[in-house]
């Protein structure tokens, strides 16, 4: 009998520990509002909204975001919309990562990213912030860039002196007519992160 109830209590905490590992935290970085519901710097925003939809789920309204619950593959994903506005994203991201429990390699991160060609993938497992306000609070929170990121490329085909207005701008007519497909694929990405791991989502479609 004591061998017993000693085998039933240690085998808790493992139990818990293979639940959490089925957790994931898949974060769209945007700016609430309106106003910036189809600009470019709203893309993770659009990305968790475009799942959402095929899914048939619904976002809650909850401490520092709005929340949507998607079960794939014996894998639960929170899918997290800050609504801290972009440069406190970092806030929510701990809340929820720490709430659920979720470990950091179980964490994706969707934003946009100047450096690359419009609709290009670059999925990495850690990296700078590389002048995104977004990242760089995350990391500071955090205090670590070990975390994955899905970087959704939006170009760099503004003036001088006209970034701050073409990252807040809307998608172009020949972007928006190109964007469904790449959202079909981001939901993808995010699939396949939870079910098949990091490396596997890197070779499969980085550079698609």
């Amino acid at each position: 009998m004591i061998k017993w109830i000693t085998k039933l209590f240690s085998s808790t905490p493992k139990e818990e520990n293979i639940d959490n590992m089925k957790k994931y935290l898949i974060v769209g970085l945007g700016n609430i509002g309106a106003e910036y519901v189809n600009t470019r710097h709203n893309i993770g925003f659009k990305v968790l909204d475009f799942l959402a939809k095929k899914e048939g789920l619904s976002f809650e309204t909850v401490k520092l975001g709005a929340l949507a619950e998607y079960k794939f593959k014996g894998r639960t994903f929170f899918l997290l919309k800050p609504n801290t506005y972009m440069n406190l994203s970092g806030k929510a991201v701990k809340y929820w990562m720490d709430k659920e429990n979720i470990p950091l390699e179980n964490i994706l991160v969707i934003t946009d990213d100047l450096n690359l060609s419009f609709g290009t993938i670059r999925i990495k497992p850690k990296g700078s912030d590389g002048g995104h306000n977004g990242l760089k609070n995350i990391n500071l929170v955090l205090n670590t860039q070990n975390y994955t990121r899905y970087r959704f490329g939006i170009s760099d085909q503004f003036k001088k002196g006209q970034q701050v207005d073409y990252v807040l701008g809307e998608w172009n007519a020949e972007e928006e007519a190109k964007l469904p497909e790449r959202l079909e694929i981001s939901a993808e990405i995010i699939k396949t992160f939870g079910t098949a791991g990091l490396e596997n989502t890197m070779t499969a479609f980085n550079g698609k």
